[in-house]
């Protein structure tokens, strides 16, 4: 009789525990993987949860634990119910619970930020010790920044625009942030830069924009570091406002404008001198002299009396 070669563990038990139950078990597994995350501040107390409770009929003399942090430092031991081991840097910030085992420390520093992890083994005198659980549990520490500070230094000034620089800058805080803005409410990115002595070291952050203004604009700057966020906002103004200044007439509109004038002048003065002549040429005399000038236009022609004398010969 032929034998049919093994299935895999994974196949096998999902053969024999069906579809249902094998996702279940999956499930199961992966809530138990799931890493706790405490969050705290610089210079809060914070408390780190084990992953075991001391039952109330026992002691923590039955017990040994162990909190350390990146499994490669011991924060503090405790062995038959006394401390057997505390890590220098921690000095008098750290203690542990009796009963629940959570370790607390405060105040909280930077450098406690990262992943920690507690041991705790159940020893009995006629048995070796036996590990009841290990779990680890990550210490987010947040320190606040500054106020966001946003300034501009003008580069080249115009009637049309104002070149500048704009800087928005926040300092002392961890972790590592991100720098957001907008521009008149539209998102915009800044040119970030940071600095920080180490991974586990206050920041400073620095962004900076070059701008050409050509109107008044509204500018905002947020620095965001682990959840939080802090702004402030400024408005840049146009800093030369300049009067179009008005264009003297072309060389074209004066000349034209002169000869219109000359013209005027001459026709008003030729005017002057030829109307009156004109106008006397068709009358006798001036007002002043009206009868003198009627007797004149009376008399007989002179050479209507020479005719008749010239006939009476």
């Amino acid at each position: 009789m032929a034998c049919l070669p093994a299935a895999p563990p994974a196949l096998a038990l999902r053969r024999c525990l069906g579809p249902g139950l094998f996702v279940l078990l999956c499930l199961s597994f992966g809530y138990a993987l799931e890493k706790k995350v405490v969050k705290s501040k610089v210079g809060e107390k914070v408390g780190l949860p084990c992953c075991h409770e001391i039952p109330s009929s026992e002691s923590l003399l039955n017990y040994r634990v162990y909190w350390q942090k990146n499994t490669t430092e011991v924060v503090l031991a405790y062995a038959e119910g006394k401390m057997i081991s505390k890590h220098e840097r921690y000095g008098n910030r750290t203690e542990m619970d009796a009963k629940n085992l959570t370790l607390w420390i405060s105040p909280v520093e930077i450098l406690d930020n990262g992943p920690y992890q507690c041991v705790v083994q159940y020893r009995r005198f006629t048995q070796n010790s036996v590990v009841v659980c290990d779990e680890p549990v990550t210490l987010f520490v947040t320190a606040d920044f500054s106020k966001p500070n946003i300034t501009a230094e003008v580069l080249a000034n115009s009637c049309e625009s104002t070149e500048m620089v704009v800087r928005c800058s926040s300092y002392g805080g961890f972790p590592k942030p991100k720098l957001s803005g907008a521009l008149n409410n539209v998102s915009m990115v800044w040119n970030t830069s940071w600095v920080s002595e180490s991974s586990l070291s206050p920041y400073n952050v620095t962004g900076k924009l070059w701008l050409n203004v050509t109107k008044d604009i509204s500018i905002s700057c947020s620095v965001e570091y682990n959840g939080f966020a802090k702004s402030t906002s400024l408005l840049l103004k146009k800093t030369k406002e300049c009067v179009a200044p008005t264009m003297p007439p072309s060389y074209n509109v004066i000349t034209a404008s002169s000869i219109i004038i000359i013209i005027f002048l001459l026709a008003i003065t030729l005017a002057a001198r030829y109307l009156p002549r004109h106008v006397c040429s068709h009358c006798c005399k001036p007002q002043d002299s009206v009868e003198e000038g009627v007797k004149e236009c009376m008399k007989p022609p002179v050479s209507s009396k020479v005719t008749s004398e010239t006939s009476s010969v």
